[in-house]
């Protein structure tokens, strides 16, 4: 009988992806057209932001920087994306994705037109037109396109209905959101 590896500690999936934005308002309007993304909750306001010393530490900020607001954005099927307004001296343009660090998040779409149409028409730019996925993701229907939001972060947006290539070689299957509820009615 196989012994049972500690399991504790480890994650069971990533939960949000932290994305700093210059306006929020206008950031949460772009993702909603986008890709339908829906607002959860505000925790931080500008009526209550955080800044100082405490909060400069736990995030590691420039002194100075305000935390103006934070809201906690669904994305479809999978993990959240926690938008941060910040406002403090030193910023900088999103980062380019040969640079140290985040380098994009993929959305899932199953028609990769419409899902370019609607980031286009949200006011991302497509960086190409959607092309064949590469190497061990290539197969029918896999399709993928990179494009930046208002304010020059990179998403990828991706279909991957034939996954077999890729999981015949895995020790796990690659994650796959799960369709909208409103998919599975039909």
């Amino acid at each position: 009988m196989k012994e049972a590896q500690d399991q504790s500690g480890l994650p069971r999936g990533i939960d949000h992806v932290g994305v700093t934005v210059p306006d929020i308002d206008a950031a949460l309007r772009f993702l909603e057209q986008a890709f339908g993304a829906v607002p959860l909750y505000r925790n931080v306001t500008p009526d209550h932001p955080q800044e100082g010393s405490r909060v400069e530490k736990i995030l590691d900020l420039v002194p100075g920087t305000v935390v103006k607001e934070m809201c906690m954005v669904a994305l479809g099927q999978g993990p959240c994306i926690e938008l941060f307004e910040m406002h403090g001296p030193e910023q900088h343009a999103a980062l380019r994705p040969s640079d140290f660090g985040l380098q994009h998040f993929a959305v899932y779409v199953d028609d990769i037109e419409a899902g370019c149409a609607r980031f286009t028409e949200a006011g991302g730019v497509l960086m190409t037109e959607p092309q064949k996925q590469p190497s061990l993701e290539e197969g029918p229907g896999n399709l993928f396109c990179y494009g930046k939001t208002p304010w020059g972060m990179i998403v990828e947006l991706l279909a991957t209905p034939s996954r077999e290539r890729f999981d015949a070689v895995s020790p796990e299957k690659r994650y796959q959101p799960p369709r909208r509820q409103s998919e599975k009615a039909e």
